[in-house]
């Protein structure tokens, strides 16, 4: 019984790091896996640099997103899910 009371503390605390650290952040990524997965061309979005484009071209890993500047090609994850959202609810 006395063991069980040592280790309790350092067992509550595993518990709480993954709830409030661990498990949010796998979720986030899962997420962002789906945003990435169902990107289609014609998407307006933001990249997490702050560009803003829409998506012309897409390939496994990379996409081509077409800017005031021209087109530039960018890997997946470089696209904020965060911001293309907030995007598409203005318009």
């Amino acid at each position: 019984m006395g063991q069980l009371t040592q280790f309790a503390p350092f067992l509550l605390m595993f518990v709480v790091i993954y709830f409030f650290m661990i498990r949010p952040q796998q979720k986030r990524a899962k997420n962002e896996k789906e945003f990435e997965s169902t990107l289609k061309v014609g998407d307006k979005i933001i990249t997490k640099s702050g560009l803003h484009g829409k998506v012309t071209e897409l390939a496994d890993t990379t996409v081509i997103i077409e800017t005031m500047a021209g087109k530039l090609k960018m890997e997946r994850s470089a696209i904020s899910m965060e911001m293309s959202a907030a995007l598409a609810k203005k318009q």
